[in-house]
């Protein structure tokens, strides 16, 4: 198998389908997959050629093959599926597959295997858009299990955007075939994910759900990737994957071409290989000549087996937290223990509460959000399936399922976007039983509790014996020491006088003698007594002084806070006490007043909206649509905050999910206020209007329907076309209309022909017209190159650039 070469020496992929399938004669909107049926000489004369080239492994024409992209008629997804795992098979059946060794002489013939092709659905999952993860599931599963039916020999899931989608994408393999798998994301220049994720956040993921290998392909060229790379390297235990364009797109005599020539590419690839890639290929652009280039410098270099990172991560869809440096804060307000609003929020089914929780929470420093829902008579499974979700639709920080239920807890980690800390595991053997199960098959840093069938011990030695019982056990699942942590348990000192002194021991024991990350709840020191937050605070120093990696605490509690920023200061973990300063420097006036359970609320609609609180935006838009009137809101609260969050996206600060649910915020605030308008008879003035289409051929309108939600928030009518849409139709909609701008949107290098041809006709027959344009495989010149008026990198820019249009 693969597996047994993959890490030990360098094995290629090889390089893009759509150009060359379009230098054979693929027509702008045509499906490259109905090849496979229509014109399988020339798939199979492809894979051919990049086998001779020096590929060891093959891609399968298959890359939009899935029931919610496909949509050809007279043949049957399974056909084309298997017909194209057979193409390739073929083709390595028939390929001159004997590889020069490192010195040149001819050597043994190689063996080539066929990856089945698996690329991104097109569109967004809920809570961001529409799709429903279950259904993605199944629409990677029936491919993948026709693909091994066919014979593949292993699944590569490729080109991921979204952290969400690609886990949909990767349980499917696991859960329904035998073949190994690799992942691949794309990235944008600030080493980010579409939504957010960063490469730390990715990898956590992919390792936490036992991929065999996993990387980086298409958006950039190679030198573009090289920061990318230097980061996989740096925070991956598994092999490696890097499989870059061929530069940038440009255009010559009508026909599109890329940058990078093979010569150069096998340079930079080359590097890549140093730097400790083992499995490299290329993607938009590559051709045979630069595979075989690529392959003829690189066999003859040395490769870096990848190597063992002992890093504690833990993950949510945009941010990684690492576990083993200072302490790290875990908020402790989403747990209905001694806390009645909350026990009352969830009988209510008050989602609103708990989300305003766990904001509140971010705001005041909390790294990562523990997420508990038991209660004896609410639906824990689907409560906190809902809790999961909501949550994550409006923070960004990881989270931490607490619950006893296995099936409660299975459930969370399903649908969690990311690699979420687990509480918890005990020394008893049916809870060890019941939960390495689940973080063997999921993932996830889980925390070990230090009692077993006898209970607790009364002492450090008896906790640390029990920690390397846990630790052991994991073992034999597959479960390495960097994903447990272990809690030292923090017994009251009002009936254990001796309960702290043993806890801190255990904490130094377990850093010092076991090297294992620790974690407490840390107000349990103090049951029972007055003024705990004096107690609570001189414990948690004394904690992190031990060895305490992560301490479960409210972040609310100022007392908690000031004993965390000064233990960071003082130990010299906060870089020229920039933490500290930038805290307490202005804290007087930056503090918002707490209510009567310490959280700090959301006191305005502006807040509501740009924290993405849809209730709490509806209900106050209603409250002040009683004494203002509705413009004035609109001007004054809704545009303020949507361009607030427009700029945290601009800057980087604020990503995808938060700006989508910042939009939806604003769209249940309007609809209040469009109500009042329509019944006094006042109108909110549209700026004007614009036509958004994905072009035709090409079935990916992430990119559109993201623009048009935030046009629509910004008072633009948007006439939405859909996907696929031939130039005439657009054409006809700008006369028919007398439109003044139009957004077209691609994601396919097979499909940027159909808009040049759209821009083409607007400019004969719509010339008044401007034209933006956007999707990953654009650039600034190329957009220059097939006559667009303006290129977005992103929504806000084509806002932004809408709003300076009609402003004009």
């Amino acid at each position: 198998m693969i597996t047994d070469r993959l890490g030990k020496e360098l094995l290629f992929f090889d390089g893009g389908m759509g150009t060359l399938l379009q230098e054979k004669g693929l027509a702008p909107g045509e499906l490259p997959e109905t090849w496979n049926i229509s014109r399988p000489e020339v798939i199979k004369e492809i894979h051919k050629r990049y086998i001779e080239a020096g590929s060891d492994i093959v891609l399968t024409n298959t890359f939009g093959a899935n029931a919610l992209k496909f949509h050809a008629e007279g043949c049957s997804l399974e056909e084309i599926v298997k017909t194209a795992v057979d193409l390739a098979k073929k083709a390595a059946a028939e390929a001159d597959t004997v590889s020069s060794d490192r010195s040149g002489t001819a050597g043994r013939k190689r063996t080539v295997y066929t990856a089945l092709d698996i690329g991104p659905t097109g569109k967004l999952l809920k809570p961001m858009g529409d799709l429903d993860f279950e259904t993605a599931y199944e629409a990677f599963r029936e491919v993948m299990v026709w693909g091994e039916e066919a014979g593949a020999d292993l699944i590569h899931i490729e080109t991921m955007s979204d952290t969400y989608e690609l886990k949909a994408a990767v349980l499917a393999a696991k859960e329904n075939t035998s073949l190994p798998v690799f992942a691949t994301a794309i990235f944008d220049e600030r080493r980010k994910l579409l939504t957010g994720a960063d490469v730390p956040s990715v990898i956590a993921l992919l390792e936490g759900l036992r991929v065999d290998a996993l990387g980086i392909n298409c958006g950039m060229g190679p030198e573009q990737m090289l920061p990318v790379v230097e980061e996989y390297i740096k925070y991956s235990s598994l092999p490696v994957i890097v499989k870059p364009n061929a530069g940038l797109p440009k255009q010559r005599d009508g026909h599109t071409y890329y940058d990078v020539s093979p010569e150069e590419f096998a340079g930079y690839m080359g590097k890549i290989v140093s730097m400790g890639a083992c499995v490299i290929g290329g993607c938009c652009g590559t051709t045979p000549d630069h595979i075989q280039a690529m392959t003829n410098f690189c066999r003859r270099l040395d490769i870096i087996p990848p190597s063992e990172k002992n890093d504690t991560i833990v993950s949510s869809y945009g941010q990684s937290v690492f576990l083993g440096k200072g302490s790290k804060i875990i908020g402790e307000r989403i747990n209905p223990t001694g806390k009645k609003k909350f026990k009352q929020a969830l009988k209510d089914h008050d989602l609103e509460y708990i989300l305003r929780e766990g904001i509140a929470q971010q705001d005041n420093g909390a790294h990562i959000l523990d997420v508990n829902v038991g209660l004896p008579d609410i639906d824990e499974i689907s409560m906190m399936k809902e809790t999961v979700q909501a949550l994550q639709s409006v923070v960004n920080l990881p989270l931490q399922i607490d619950t006893v239920d296995a099936a409660a807890m299975e459930a969370a980690l399903r649908i969690y976007n990311g690699k979420a800390m687990v509480n918890s595991v005990s020394g008893k053997q049916e809870s060890m039983d019941k939960v390495f199960p689940l973080i063997r098959k999921y993932g996830g840093v889980v925390i070990g509790l230090t009692l077993d069938e006898a209970g607790i011990p009364g002492d450090a030695e008896g906790r640390v014996r029990i920690a390397e019982r846990i630790i052991s056990e994991a073992a034999k699942y597959g479960i390495k020491k960097k994903d447990i942590v272990i809690d030292a348990l923090a017994m009251t000192i009002s009936s254990e006088p001796d309960g702290a002194k043993v806890t801190l021991e255990t904490l130094r024991r377990l850093r010092d003698d076991l090297n294992v990350n620790t974690v407490l709840g840390v107000s349990n020191i103090s049951f029972g007594l007055p003024a705990r937050p004096v107690v609570n605070a001189a414990f948690y120093t004394m904690a992190m002084m031990n060895g305490l990696s992560a301490g479960i605490i409210n972040p609310s509690s100022e007392d908690m806070m000031k004993a965390w920023y000064a233990y960071h200061a003082l130990m010299g973990l906060d870089a020229n006490c920039e933490s500290y300063i930038d805290h307490y420097s202005n804290v007087q006036t930056a503090n918002v007043a707490p209510s009567e359970n310490g959280r700090k609320t959301a006191v305005s609609l502006r807040e509501s909206i740009e924290k993405g609180l849809k209730e709490d935006a509806a209900l106050i838009t209603a409250e002040l649509s009683e004494t203002q009137e509705p413009l004035g809101i609109i001007n004054t609260e809704l545009i303020p905050a949507l361009n607030h969050v427009g700029d945290g996206f601009e800057a980087g600060t604020i990503f995808l999910p938060q700006l989508l649910m910042s939009a939806e915020a604003a769209k249940s605030a309007f609809a209040i206020l469009k109500d009042k308008m329509d019944k006094s008879g006042e109108v909110q003035e549209k700026i004007g209007t614009i036509i958004l289409a994905t072009v035709k051929g090409d079935i990916h309108d992430i990119g559109k329907n993201i623009v048009k939600v935030l046009l629509e928030n910004y008072s633009f009518d948007v006439i939405d076309l859909g996907k696929d849409v031939a130039p005439e139709q657009i054409v006809d909609m700008v006369l028919d209309k007398n439109v003044k701008l139009v957004g077209l949107s691609a994601l396919m290098t097979t499909t940027v022909v159909s808009m040049e041809e759209t821009i083409h006709m607007l400019r004969e027959q719509a010339p008044q017209c401007k034209v933006m344009v956007g999707g990953a495989v654009l650039n600034q010149e190329y957009a220059d190159m097939i006559g667009a008026d303006f290129y977005g990198k992103d929504a806000m820019q084509s806002v932004r650039y809408a709003q300076e249009l009609f402003a004009g």
